[in-house]
């Protein structure tokens, strides 16, 4: 542990920003700080953060279950970074998105809006959900009628021009990847990056035995309830669209719950060890998973000239108020969870840094924003690094 970074966490914890925080600290391949600090779980029961308490990472699951599954794909060739979407998704040519491509996908500059409520949209599914008898659809037809739903979206914004960070171009990447593959998601996963690697942690859809293991989150998705209030003002909401009960053990995105715990998105749980056992195949020197050069995709700015700094996948530290805060490499790459999970790789330095937290847990809207804790954090860390 460092006592330095440890107390700040706990000074926050204090703060109300988030009531646990894990982290880890890596350089050259090897781990050089990790603590844990506050609770896991504050209601029902008190349950103490431990250094393997398994996450519900977010969005961390775009990064490190889709990105790194595509970017595999890319260098067996048997997909190509300037593909057209439409090739693989015949839905997108049909509805006049022909021009997309894997690399708008994976740069989120693809034009399409950052959110919607896929399950909104579909009353039946919901009406099978809410009954959990004899259910009148499979998940497959549930990515079915999300795909449908991606290509018939409007997008806000013209091709290539902006970075619009949109969580629909990661589930469209995801369906990409199962459109190639021939299998689901979590399937591959497991196989290409789970087995391979022995991680023990690490699974996509939540595991409710599992969870007084599992850091909580909110009860209810009160947050994404409020969103939809806010951004559909004219659509009922039903009760059964959304969860009333404490989010523990299952994924806390509504989407991907909607979708069975698993899209492309969302959905991944896992500890802050084996996080960065994952992250280490982003790097050159350490990836069992990548061939060194496909790392390049990773610390490559694909967006120069726009609004934000981007890679395949990640966002770039050069990027102005990223959260990688104020010392690390400008090629340094990384991404944020919105249950309060962070993942960032400084390439130049071989470190990796990894906070995990549970922001949403036992705390009333709005929920802290932590951005600002993350930049510290990594500060910190950088200055702890350097005096050894």
């Amino acid at each position: 542990m460092n006592e330095r970074i440890s107390n700040f966490l706990t000074e926050r914890i204090t703060a109300n920003d988030f009531p646990s925080a894990v982290y880890l600290i890596a350089e050259k391949g090897k781990i050089v700080y990790q603590n844990s600090v506050g609770f896991a779980v504050v209601e029902p029961e008190r349950i103490s953060a431990k250094i393997d308490t398994i996450y519900d990472l977010a969005s961390l699951t775009k990064v490190l279950v889709t990105g790194l599954l595509a970017s595999r794909l890319i260098e067996r060739s048997e997909i190509d970074i300037e593909d057209l979407v439409s090739e693989h998704l015949p839905d997108f040519a049909l509805q006049k998105k022909s021009e997309i491509s894997v690399r708008n996908l994976a740069t989120h500059d693809s034009g399409f809006a950052a959110w919607k409520p896929f399950y909104l949209f579909a009353d039946d599914f919901l009406t099978g959900i809410a009954k959990k008898e004899q259910l009148p659809f499979s998940f497959e037809r549930i990515n079915r009628f999300v795909i449908e739903q991606i290509a018939n979206a409007p997008t806000v914004a013209s091709l290539g021009t902006q970075v619009l960070y949109s969580d629909l171009n990661f589930l469209t990447l995801g369906f990409l990847v199962e459109r190639i593959v021939g299998i689901p998601l979590h399937h591959y996963f497991t196989t290409e990056c789970i087995s391979k690697l022995g991680l023990l942690r690490t699974f996509l859809g939540g595991q409710p035995a599992l969870r007084n293991e599992i850091a909580a989150n909110e009860v209810g998705n009160e947050y994404e309830r409020q969103t939809c209030v806010e951004k559909f003002p004219e659509l009922q909401i039903p009760q059964s669209a959304l969860r009333s009960h404490l989010i523990w053990g299952e994924v806390h995105d509504g989407n991907a719950y909607f979708m069975g715990g698993v899209a492309g998105h969302a959905g991944l749980f896992s500890t802050a060890e084996e996080v960065f056992k994952i992250a280490l195949q982003f790097l050159p020197e350490y990836t069992q998973l990548l061939k060194p050069e496909t790392c390049e995709l990773f610390r490559t700015n694909f967006t120069k000239g726009m609004n934000e700094d981007r890679s395949f996948a990640f966002q770039l530290a050069s990027t102005e108020g990223s959260t990688a805060g104020t010392k690390m490499s400008p090629e340094s790459f990384g991404h944020n969870g919105f249950t309060g999970t962070s993942l960032w790789i400084d390439p130049v330095k071989d470190r990796i840094f990894v906070l995990l937290t549970n922001r949403t847990h036992n705390h009333p809207l709005p929920f802290v924003n932590i951005n600002s804790v993350r930049r510290r954090f990594h500060d910190l860390a950088i200055e702890e690094l350097e005096k050894r």
